[in-house]
C-alpha cells in the first residue's frame, strides 16, 4: 500500500505535467560529466542529470533526474539515482503551495531506497531584486525507507528548504540549495552549491558540491556523503 501511494502520487504529477506541455512554457536541460582513466589505474566515473520545467499560468511543474556511477578496476564503487517531481500552485505574486515527491536509490548507502512525499507552503523572499531570487518552503509529509534486508519503515517528516540564485554576470550564476527533513526516526540534511558559466548560447560549464547528512544510518555506513562534480549543461 505504501509503495502504491508513492507511485500514484508521482503518476498524478507526471500526468498533470504532460497535459500542460502542449500550451506551456517549457525549459529542458541535460547535464553530463565523465572521467575515464587507464594504465596503472582503470577507473570510470559518470554523473548525469536532466530537468524539465513547465510553467503554465498558476502552475509550475518541475521534474529532475540525477545519477552517479563510478567503478575502479571493474569494481562498482558508487551507483545512485535520485528522481524528484514537484508541482507549485501560485496563490499570489510571492506565495504558493507545493506538492513534492522524491525517490532515491543508492546502492551503497545501506538502504535499498528512500522516498518521501511532502505538502508545503512557499514564498519568494527577494522579488524586488533583479539579480537575485530566494524561495523558501516549509511543510509536512511522510518518508518511506526500504532496507537491504527487505524490511521497510515509514515516518512523518517536517521539511524546510531554501533555493537561492544570484546572477553574477550575463554569463555566470551562483546557486545554493539547502534542505532539512526532520523525521521521527532520522533527519536528513542536504546542501547543493554550484556556479554555472555559459560557454555558448545553449551550453554551460557547471561546478557543484553536493552534501547529504543523515543522522541515523545502517551499521558500517557513514553519515555524510559529499559529491564534487564538473559537468556540461545543455539547454534546449
Amino acid at each position: 500500500m505504501k509503495h502504491s501511494v508513492r507511485g500514484l502520487s508521482a503518476l498524478i504529477l507526471m500526468a498533470a505535467g504532460s497535459q500542460a506541455l502542449a500550451q506551456a512554457d517549457v525549459t529542458r536541460t541535460a547535464e553530463l560529466g565523465a572521467l575515464f582513466t587507464s594504465g596503472n589505474t582503470e577507473e570510470q566515473s559518470l554523473n548525469f542529470g536532466a530537468e524539465i520545467d513547465i510553467d503554465q499560468e498558476q502552475w509550475d511543474y518541475l521534474f529532475t533526474l540525477d545519477g552517479l556511477y563510478t567503478s575502479s578496476e571493474s569494481v562498482v564503487k558508487a551507483q545512485r539515482v535520485i528522481g524528484i517531481a514537484r508541482a507549485n500552485y501560485q496563490i499570489s505574486d510571492i506565495s504558493y503551495f507545493q506538492t513534492r515527491a522524491s525517490h532515491e536509490d543508492d546502492r551503497f548507502s545501506g538502504f535499498d531506497s528512500q522516498s518521501d512525499l511532502t505538502f508545503s507552503y512557499g514564498r519568494e523572499m527577494l522579488s524586488n531584486r533583479a539579480d537575485m531570487s530566494l524561495n523558501v518552503v516549509g511543510g509536512i509529509g511522510v518518508r518511506w525507507t526500504r532496507f537491504n534486508d527487505g524490511g521497510d519503515s515509514d515516518e512523518p517528516i517536517l521539511r524546510l528548504a531554501g533555493e537561492y540564485d544570484w546572477t553574477l554576470s550575463e554569463s555566470a550564476v551562483f546557486s545554493q540549495d539547502l534542505s532539512a527533513e526532520a523525521g521521527s526516526k532520522s533527519d536528513i540534511y542536504r546542501s547543493e552549491t554550484s556556479i554555472e558559466t555559459a560557454i555558448m548560447e545553449n551550453l554551460s560549464l557547471r561546478f557543484s558540491v553536493n552534501i547529504k547528512h543523515q543522522t541515523d544510518v545502517p551499521v558500517g555506513k557513514k553519515n555524510t556523503d559529499t559529491q564534487t562534480a564538473i559537468t556540461f549543461v545543455m539547454n534546449f
